[in-house]
């Protein structure tokens, strides 16, 4: 069954606006870095699914709610909208005017809702709202939430998240810090928002044209909705590595090699055999700084470097192409964020898929996101407004409480050109003996079906 057809499986949808507590200020701004508008166009997307239990069953909407008065008052960007400067640069203007809240049910269970083989990988969708920044900017929400409940008991909580607020870090180190106030616990003492100043950044007025190849592309947009069309149509889909896989993949000249590269280089190869011709033999390398590197909550603080070859990726074996990645990996932030004008804030660039860009999310706490201690059973996570060329994200696998021993499995999503799909999970089978990862990548242990 499709996406179309599913969404009638999920009815029921009612909307609402949650504020701070307490008015933020008079004129209170947000001041968006060069990166921060680099990454304006891309929004992110996440789906924690949560067993049914005593904990569930006892949650009701108003419980969700209460805890992000405080929340916002602590984030209040968050609840904030795009405004202009006189001189045309975008900034946040911390009005109030608050995050929106969806809740929804659905009639299946959540095992059957997981059970990706009688589903469309993108069924997720449906879980989390899609929306984006504009046309009309000044009364486009920052962060969406939605709540649906499973005709079992479980619960899905959908969060959509302007990338122009922060990284993928930032979005979960939030989204954890409601789980820690819903949990009754109190904010921890050394959280700091980032209260950007323009001041801070290059005194520079104008675009500088890099020398070197960049891992963005300009756009054109037309009006204020910020989202950058695609020329080909995009799809998403996703699949585990388990632990043992992994160990048969890292043989001991790879030991010292990152998992996160090694996957890369394997998908790499692989779609250099699909594009063939239409191979740019480049990719983007993204990381993002850990909490214990940056105190600041609210940040988009990406390391982007470029990885150029002589010929097709296709031509290296996997070692040869994951010490290549390895060896070229030299932060480029600071040459992307030169190419803002400080004034303006122009141009307009997409990051992620203006090359081929694989994104690095081992180290992001995905099932810190607890309810009175309960932890999800699998969070889907996707990044849309990603450039034709596409992007893969290398997450943490789902937590399982049985396992003696620590979790090293990975879940990966893909966001390719639609025809794509298919021919990746074809050769990941046929060369990497992947295939039975793919077909279970959502059957996980369900309880109280």
């Amino acid at each position: 069954m499709g996406v179309e057809q599913e969404k009638t499986v999920i009815y029921d949808h009612r909307i609402s606006t949650v504020v701070p507590a307490t008015v933020t200020g008079n004129a209170v701004l947000h001041e968006l870095t060069n990166m921060d508008l680099i990454m304006k166009l891309h929004y992110l997307r996440a789906v924690y699914y949560f067993n049914q239990s005593e904990i569930t069953d006892g949650i009701t909407i108003a419980d969700l709610k209460n805890p992000m008065f405080l929340w916002l008052n602590i984030c209040y960007p968050m609840a904030g909208r795009i405004r202009r400067a006189e001189s045309g640069r975008p900034l946040i203007k911390c009005n109030d005017c608050g995050l929106r809240i969806i809740e929804a049910r659905c009639r299946r269970t959540l095992g059957e809702w997981l059970d990706v083989e009688s589903s469309s990988s993108s069924r997720w969708r449906l879980l989390v709202p899609d929306k984006v920044l504009g046309p009309d900017l000044q009364f486009s929400p920052m962060v969406y939430m939605q709540f649906t409940r499973f005709k079992c008991g479980g619960m899905a909580i959908g969060y959509s998240w302007a990338h122009v607020l922060g990284d993928p870090m930032s979005a979960t180190n939030c989204i954890n810090l409601w789980g820690e106030l819903f949990s009754g616990n109190p904010p921890p003492k050394t959280l700091q928002l980032n209260n950007h100043q323009k001041k801070a950044e290059s005194a520079a007025t104008h675009v500088k044209v890099s020398p070197k190849p960049i891992p963005v592309n300009q756009v054109e947009l037309i009006g204020d909705g910020w989202l950058a069309p695609n020329t080909r149509k995009m799809a998403t889909n996703s699949f585990r590595i388990t632990e043992t896989k992994l160990k048969k993949m890292q043989p001991e000249q790879l030991k010292q090699v990152p998992t996160f590269v090694i996957i890369s280089a394997m998908i790499w190869k692989c779609l250099a055999k699909i594009r063939k011709s239409r191979e740019s033999k480049m990719a983007t390398i993204c990381r993002y700084l850990t909490l214990a590197k940056c105190s600041k909550i609210l940040n988009n603080m990406l390391k982007t470097s470029t990885v150029r070859l002589d010929s097709s990726a296709a031509n290296f074996g996997l070692l040869e192409l994951a010490t290549l990645i390895c060896k070229q990996e030299a932060d480029e932030s600071k040459s992307v964020e030169e190419l803002v004008d400080i004034e303006n804030g122009k141009p307009d660039f997409v990051l992620y898929g203006a090359n081929l860009t694989f994104v690095d999310m081992e180290g992001i706490n995905l099932y810190g996101l607890e309810l009175k201690g309960q932890k999800p059973v699998q969070v889907d996570y996707s990044i849309d407004g990603v450039g034709d060329e596409g992007a893969v994200l290398v997450l943490q696998g789902p937590q399982r409480t049985n396992e003696t021993s620590s979790n090293q499995e990975r879940l990966v999503m893909v966001i390719l050109p639609e025809d794509e799909i298919q021919q990746l999970c074809e050769l990941l089978s046929s060369e990497f003996g992947i295939a039975q990862d793919l077909k279970i990548n959502h059957k996980l242990s369900v309880t109280n079906m």
